[in-house]
Protein backbone atom coordinates (compact mmCIF):
# COMPACT_ATOMS: atom_id res chain seq x y z
CA UNK A 1 0.00 0.00 0.00
CA UNK A 2 1.20 3.56 -0.70
CA UNK A 3 1.97 6.12 1.75
CA UNK A 4 0.20 8.56 3.59
CA UNK A 5 0.81 10.96 1.54
CA UNK A 6 0.34 9.31 -1.53
CA UNK A 7 -3.48 8.73 -0.40
CA UNK A 8 -4.15 11.99 0.27
CA UNK A 9 -2.78 12.80 -3.39
CA UNK A 10 -4.63 10.02 -4.74
CA UNK A 11 -8.11 11.68 -2.62
CA UNK A 12 -7.69 14.78 -3.94
CA UNK A 13 -7.33 13.00 -7.27
CA UNK A 14 -10.50 11.43 -7.09
CA UNK A 15 -12.57 14.64 -5.70
CA UNK A 16 -11.15 15.95 -8.92
CA UNK A 17 -12.03 12.54 -11.50
CA UNK A 18 -15.25 12.89 -9.01
CA UNK A 19 -16.34 16.43 -10.08
CA UNK A 20 -15.41 15.63 -13.84
CA UNK A 21 -17.29 12.81 -14.04
CA UNK A 22 -20.65 14.68 -12.26
CA UNK A 23 -20.43 17.58 -14.82
CA UNK A 24 -20.19 14.60 -17.86
CA UNK A 25 -22.83 13.21 -15.97
CA UNK A 26 -25.47 15.26 -16.20
CA UNK A 27 -23.82 16.78 -19.84
CA UNK A 28 -23.96 13.46 -21.62
CA UNK A 29 -25.99 11.40 -19.70
CA UNK A 30 -23.42 8.34 -19.35
CA UNK A 31 -23.74 8.28 -15.54
CA UNK A 32 -19.95 9.16 -15.33
CA UNK A 33 -18.73 5.71 -16.02
CA UNK A 34 -16.91 6.43 -19.13
CA UNK A 35 -14.67 8.64 -16.75
CA UNK A 36 -14.68 7.10 -13.70
CA UNK A 37 -13.87 3.26 -15.28
CA UNK A 38 -10.42 4.12 -16.52
CA UNK A 39 -9.31 6.77 -13.48
CA UNK A 40 -9.97 3.67 -11.13
CA UNK A 41 -8.45 1.29 -12.84
CA UNK A 42 -5.21 3.60 -12.89
CA UNK A 43 -5.36 3.99 -9.27
CA UNK A 44 -6.07 0.64 -8.34
CA UNK A 45 -2.71 -0.11 -10.83
CA UNK A 46 -1.23 2.44 -8.10
CA UNK A 47 -2.43 0.42 -4.92
CA UNK A 48 -0.91 -2.76 -6.73
CA UNK A 49 -4.10 -4.97 -6.83
CA UNK A 50 -3.57 -7.70 -8.64
CA UNK A 51 -4.36 -7.13 -12.23
CA UNK A 52 -6.88 -10.75 -12.56
CA UNK A 53 -9.62 -8.21 -10.62
CA UNK A 54 -8.63 -4.81 -11.20
CA UNK A 55 -11.10 -4.38 -14.28
CA UNK A 56 -13.55 -5.93 -12.27
CA UNK A 57 -13.32 -3.58 -9.14
CA UNK A 58 -13.17 -0.49 -11.49
CA UNK A 59 -16.21 -2.06 -13.34
CA UNK A 60 -18.57 -2.36 -9.57
CA UNK A 61 -17.17 0.67 -8.27
CA UNK A 62 -18.51 2.50 -11.02
CA UNK A 63 -21.57 0.61 -11.05
CA UNK A 64 -22.09 2.03 -7.62
CA UNK A 65 -20.83 5.63 -7.70
CA UNK A 66 -24.02 5.55 -11.00
CA UNK A 67 -26.38 4.48 -8.20
CA UNK A 68 -26.89 8.29 -6.90
CA UNK A 69 -25.35 9.96 -9.64
CA UNK A 70 -28.33 8.60 -12.02
CA UNK A 71 -30.70 9.56 -9.88
CA UNK A 72 -29.71 13.53 -9.50
CA UNK A 73 -28.99 13.11 -13.17
CA UNK A 74 -32.87 12.00 -13.84
CA UNK A 75 -34.66 14.39 -11.37
CA UNK A 76 -32.74 17.56 -12.83
CA UNK A 77 -33.53 16.72 -16.50
CA UNK A 78 -37.08 15.82 -15.42
CA UNK A 79 -37.74 18.68 -13.82
CA UNK A 80 -36.85 20.58 -17.37
CA UNK A 81 -39.29 17.79 -18.87
CA UNK A 82 -37.12 16.59 -20.97
CA UNK A 83 -37.00 12.96 -19.72
CA UNK A 84 -39.08 10.26 -22.62
CA UNK A 85 -41.15 8.31 -19.94
CA UNK A 86 -42.80 6.02 -22.44
CA UNK A 87 -39.87 5.24 -23.57
CA UNK A 88 -37.95 4.33 -20.14
CA UNK A 89 -41.15 1.95 -19.40
CA UNK A 90 -40.79 0.75 -22.66
CA UNK A 91 -36.90 -0.03 -22.55
CA UNK A 92 -36.82 -0.77 -19.00
CA UNK A 93 -37.51 -4.82 -18.61
CA UNK A 94 -35.18 -5.71 -21.68
CA UNK A 95 -32.59 -3.38 -20.57
CA UNK A 96 -32.81 -5.24 -16.89
CA UNK A 97 -32.64 -8.24 -19.11
CA UNK A 98 -29.16 -7.47 -21.18
CA UNK A 99 -27.45 -6.36 -17.50
CA UNK A 100 -28.13 -9.73 -15.88
CA UNK A 101 -26.52 -10.98 -19.09
CA UNK A 102 -24.08 -8.68 -19.05
CA UNK A 103 -23.06 -8.95 -15.67
CA UNK A 104 -22.90 -12.97 -15.52
CA UNK A 105 -20.27 -12.39 -18.37
CA UNK A 106 -18.20 -9.72 -16.65
CA UNK A 107 -17.88 -11.76 -13.74
CA UNK A 108 -16.40 -14.85 -15.21
CA UNK A 109 -14.66 -12.67 -17.70
CA UNK A 110 -9.99 -11.89 -17.71
CA UNK A 111 -9.64 -8.34 -16.72
CA UNK A 112 -7.88 -8.23 -20.00
CA UNK A 113 -10.86 -9.36 -21.91
CA UNK A 114 -13.06 -6.62 -19.92
CA UNK A 115 -10.77 -3.87 -20.34
CA UNK A 116 -10.67 -4.79 -24.21
CA UNK A 117 -14.50 -4.44 -24.39
CA UNK A 118 -14.52 -1.54 -23.12
CA UNK A 119 -11.56 -0.13 -25.18
CA UNK A 120 -13.16 -1.37 -28.03
CA UNK A 121 -16.62 -0.34 -27.90
CA UNK A 122 -15.58 3.21 -26.60
CA UNK A 123 -14.07 3.78 -29.91
CA UNK A 124 -16.80 2.41 -32.16
CA UNK A 125 -19.56 4.91 -30.16
CA UNK A 126 -17.00 7.46 -30.72
CA UNK A 127 -16.14 7.12 -34.40
CA UNK A 128 -19.94 6.99 -34.93
CA UNK A 129 -20.71 10.32 -33.00
CA UNK A 130 -17.89 12.32 -35.59
CA UNK A 131 -18.08 10.50 -38.84
CA UNK A 132 -21.44 10.17 -38.94
CA UNK A 133 -24.16 12.86 -39.92
CA UNK A 134 -25.82 14.29 -36.77
CA UNK A 135 -29.32 13.90 -38.54
CA UNK A 136 -28.79 10.66 -40.07
CA UNK A 137 -31.23 8.08 -38.90
CA UNK A 138 -32.31 4.75 -39.69
CA UNK A 139 -35.84 5.23 -38.09
CA UNK A 140 -37.65 8.27 -37.34
CA UNK A 141 -39.26 6.75 -34.09
CA UNK A 142 -38.75 3.80 -31.84
CA UNK A 143 -39.39 0.69 -32.73
CA UNK A 144 -41.59 -1.47 -30.52
CA UNK A 145 -42.21 -5.87 -30.20
CA UNK A 146 -38.72 -8.05 -30.01
CA UNK A 147 -36.96 -5.66 -32.54
CA UNK A 148 -37.28 -2.86 -30.38
CA UNK A 149 -36.06 -5.15 -27.48
CA UNK A 150 -32.77 -5.65 -28.90
CA UNK A 151 -31.00 -2.42 -28.79
CA UNK A 152 -32.08 -2.26 -24.62
CA UNK A 153 -30.81 -5.25 -24.26
CA UNK A 154 -27.22 -5.20 -25.85
CA UNK A 155 -26.88 -1.67 -24.41
CA UNK A 156 -28.16 -2.87 -20.80
CA UNK A 157 -25.43 -6.38 -21.41
CA UNK A 158 -22.42 -4.08 -22.95
CA UNK A 159 -22.73 -1.07 -19.91
CA UNK A 160 -22.90 -3.80 -17.42
CA UNK A 161 -19.39 -5.28 -18.51
CA UNK A 162 -17.98 -1.50 -19.02
CA UNK A 163 -19.15 -0.13 -16.01
CA UNK A 164 -21.05 2.52 -17.52
CA UNK A 165 -24.18 4.02 -16.99
CA UNK A 166 -26.05 3.61 -20.63
CA UNK A 167 -25.79 6.88 -22.27
CA UNK A 168 -22.66 6.09 -23.99
CA UNK A 169 -24.56 3.25 -25.85
CA UNK A 170 -28.03 4.80 -25.53
CA UNK A 171 -27.63 8.32 -26.59
CA UNK A 172 -25.95 7.46 -30.02
CA UNK A 173 -28.72 4.75 -30.41
CA UNK A 174 -31.60 6.73 -29.73
CA UNK A 175 -30.29 9.81 -31.73
CA UNK A 176 -30.03 7.03 -34.95
CA UNK A 177 -33.54 6.31 -34.23
CA UNK A 178 -35.37 9.73 -34.20
CA UNK A 179 -34.93 10.89 -31.35
CA UNK A 180 -33.51 14.28 -30.31
CA UNK A 181 -30.16 14.93 -28.99
CA UNK A 182 -31.19 16.81 -25.59
CA UNK A 183 -34.27 14.64 -25.17
CA UNK A 184 -31.92 10.84 -25.99
CA UNK A 185 -29.46 12.55 -23.13
CA UNK A 186 -31.73 13.05 -20.51
CA UNK A 187 -33.73 9.53 -21.16
CA UNK A 188 -30.08 7.95 -20.99
CA UNK A 189 -29.58 9.28 -17.31
CA UNK A 190 -32.52 7.57 -16.36
CA UNK A 191 -31.15 4.14 -17.95
CA UNK A 192 -28.08 4.78 -15.85
CA UNK A 193 -30.33 4.13 -12.67
CA UNK A 194 -31.80 0.79 -14.07
CA UNK A 195 -28.58 -0.63 -15.13
CA UNK A 196 -26.63 0.55 -12.39
CA UNK A 197 -28.72 -1.52 -9.22
CA UNK A 198 -28.38 -4.75 -10.17
CA UNK A 199 -25.52 -4.39 -11.74
CA UNK A 200 -23.61 -3.32 -8.68
CA UNK A 201 -26.09 -6.02 -6.79
CA UNK A 202 -24.18 -8.45 -9.40
CA UNK A 203 -20.35 -7.39 -8.79
CA UNK A 204 -20.52 -7.52 -4.68
CA UNK A 205 -22.18 -11.06 -4.86
CA UNK A 206 -19.10 -11.84 -7.43
CA UNK A 207 -16.58 -10.65 -5.52
CA UNK A 208 -18.18 -11.46 -2.34
CA UNK A 209 -15.01 -12.94 -0.21
CA UNK A 210 -12.48 -13.38 -3.06
CA UNK A 211 -8.78 -14.01 -1.29
CA UNK A 212 -7.43 -11.40 -3.77
CA UNK A 213 -9.41 -8.39 -2.21
CA UNK A 214 -7.60 -6.20 0.68
CA UNK A 215 -10.21 -6.50 2.94
CA UNK A 216 -12.02 -4.52 4.86
CA UNK A 217 -11.95 -1.75 2.05
CA UNK A 218 -13.50 -3.59 -0.46
CA UNK A 219 -17.34 -4.75 -0.34
CA UNK A 220 -16.76 -7.64 -3.41
CA UNK A 221 -15.74 -6.06 -6.40
CA UNK A 222 -16.70 -2.60 -5.05
CA UNK A 223 -14.08 -0.29 -3.32
CA UNK A 224 -16.18 1.23 -0.29
CA UNK A 225 -13.32 4.06 -0.09
CA UNK A 226 -13.31 4.97 -4.00
CA UNK A 227 -17.42 5.16 -3.56
CA UNK A 228 -17.08 7.33 -0.65
CA UNK A 229 -14.69 9.65 -2.11
CA UNK A 230 -16.27 9.78 -5.72
CA UNK A 231 -19.91 9.85 -4.73
CA UNK A 232 -20.11 13.49 -2.91
CA UNK A 233 -18.02 14.84 -5.27
CA UNK A 234 -20.19 13.65 -8.22
CA UNK A 235 -23.69 14.94 -7.10
CA UNK A 236 -22.17 18.23 -5.98
CA UNK A 237 -21.34 18.64 -9.75
CA UNK A 238 -24.08 17.14 -12.04
CA UNK A 239 -26.55 19.85 -11.53
CA UNK A 240 -23.68 21.87 -13.68
CA UNK A 241 -23.45 19.31 -16.31
CA UNK A 242 -27.58 19.54 -16.72
CA UNK A 243 -27.21 23.32 -16.96
CA UNK A 244 -24.81 22.75 -19.43
CA UNK A 245 -26.71 20.04 -21.65
CA UNK A 246 -29.26 22.66 -21.74
CA UNK A 247 -27.38 25.21 -23.22
CA UNK A 248 -25.15 24.04 -25.29
CA UNK A 249 -25.93 23.18 -29.09
CA UNK A 250 -26.09 19.54 -30.39
CA UNK A 251 -23.49 19.63 -32.53
CA UNK A 252 -20.84 20.59 -29.55
CA UNK A 253 -22.57 18.11 -27.60
CA UNK A 254 -21.76 15.48 -29.91
CA UNK A 255 -18.38 16.43 -30.51
CA UNK A 256 -18.17 16.48 -26.76
CA UNK A 257 -19.28 13.05 -26.40
CA UNK A 258 -17.41 11.60 -28.94
CA UNK A 259 -13.97 13.25 -27.36
CA UNK A 260 -14.27 11.78 -24.41
CA UNK A 261 -14.95 7.82 -25.43
CA UNK A 262 -11.89 8.72 -27.68
CA UNK A 263 -9.85 9.68 -25.13
CA UNK A 264 -10.98 7.09 -22.85
CA UNK A 265 -10.59 4.27 -25.44
CA UNK A 266 -6.49 5.12 -26.23
CA UNK A 267 -5.78 4.83 -22.59
CA UNK A 268 -7.38 1.39 -22.06
CA UNK A 269 -5.57 0.58 -25.39
CA UNK A 270 -2.03 1.33 -24.03
CA UNK A 271 -2.84 -0.58 -20.97
CA UNK A 272 -3.74 -3.57 -23.30
CA UNK A 273 -0.57 -3.26 -26.12
CA UNK A 274 1.36 -0.70 -24.78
Amino acid sequence: MPAQPDLILLGVLLIGVGLFSGVISGLLGVGGGIVIVPALYHVFSYLDIDPSIRMHLAVGTSLATIIPTSIRSVRGHHKRGAVDMALMRQWAVPLGIGVLIGTGLAVFAKGRELTLVFATVALIVAVQMTAVRHDWKLRETVPGGFLGALPPVGIGAFSAMMGIGGGTLAVPTLSMLGVPIHRAVATASGFGLIISIPGTIGFIIAGWGHPLLPLPWYLGYVSLLGFVVLVPATLLSVPWGVALAHWLKPQPLRWAFAGFLALTSARMFRDLFG
